[in-house]
């Protein structure tokens, strides 16, 4: 009520910023803030009100004057009784002679005044039930903000927990990645190492054997048969040569890397289950 000009020139003076007062329709304590009596919700019902009782004031007397004040009947008779079983107005000439003369009437002013003091207290329920539907409205809306507010804070603490459940699977992933490049790495070096053995009796192997075709060219059977400064005849080395061992081969399947599989089917099914805490 009081965000309308006509209350607030009559009443915003008498009550300041940040003061309390109770409203006289509903009598609810209503606390001002710095505003004052602008920052008050508006009620257009009591503002229609004013507004009518503005343009009724500001209507010339003599056109109110004019409104239905004699009787139609008679001319000359001032309507100033109330039939109250046709619920009409009229004059006294029609109670004795005329159309109401059966009827029940009652003064004009005490039926005006009855009837306004009518539409004065159900324009009073009214106001008060509009500022019970708005205080309704504004404390529904209230919990609108509130479900709002907390539905955020739900789901930021749902992504932190899925947030952690992606941490904990990329440390894990990691650890196992690295397990499998430990045993990759140890397997592949123990087979490079294999690699450069054999590699290398190869190329002992190959020099020997030009070694024995420049022999077998040899004419001379004296420098053929003297012995060389190693002190091993030439037989004697390529026999030794050939008995070298070539049982260090990795063993079958040794490439094999299919024990570091995983089954992760329960856990991705746990994870489709996932669901939020019931109360208990």
């Amino acid at each position: 009520q009081a965000s309308n000009p006509l209350w607030q020139s009559r009443g915003s003076s008498a009550v300041p910023s940040g003061g309390r007062f109770r409203c006289p329709s509903c009598r609810h304590e209503v606390v001002l803030d710095r505003h004052g009596v602008y920052g008050l919700q508006r009620n257009l019902l009591v503002e229609n009100i004013i507004d009518i009782y503005k343009q009724e004031s500001a209507r010339p007397l003599h056109a109110k004057a004019e409104q239905h004040l004699m009787c139609e009947e008679h001319e000359d008779e001032r309507i100033n009784i109330y039939c109250l079983r046709c619920e009409a107005p009229t004059c006294s000439l029609c109670k004795v002679f005329g159309a109401h003369k059966d009827c029940e009437v009652a003064p004009l002013p005490a039926v005006y005044q009855r009837q306004k003091s009518e539409l004065s207290d159900g324009i009073a329920m009214l106001v008060a039930g509009n500022d019970r539907i708005q205080a309704i409205i504004t404390q529904m809306e209230e919990i609108c903000r509130t479900i709002e507010e907390n539905g955020r804070r739900q789901k930021q603490h749902l992504g932190l927990r899925f947030d952690s459940l992606y941490s904990i699977l990329e440390e894990r992933k990691k650890e196992l990645l690295q397990s499998i490049a430990r045993e990759q790495e140890e397997k592949v070096q123990r087979v490079r190492g294999l690699i450069r053995q054999y590699g290398d009796h190869l190329e002992a192997s190959s020099k020997l054997v030009e070694t024995a075709i420049q022999a077998m060219e040899e004419p001379q059977m004296a420098v053929y048969l003297q012995v060389p400064p190693e002190g091993i005849h030439l037989p004697c080395r390529i026999t030794d040569m050939s008995k070298v061992s070539m049982s260090s081969r990795p063993e079958p399947g040794y490439e094999n890397m299919d024990h570091f599989s995983i089954n992760v089917d329960y856990v991705a099914e746990m994870l489709r289950t996932i669901e939020f805490q019931t109360g208990d």
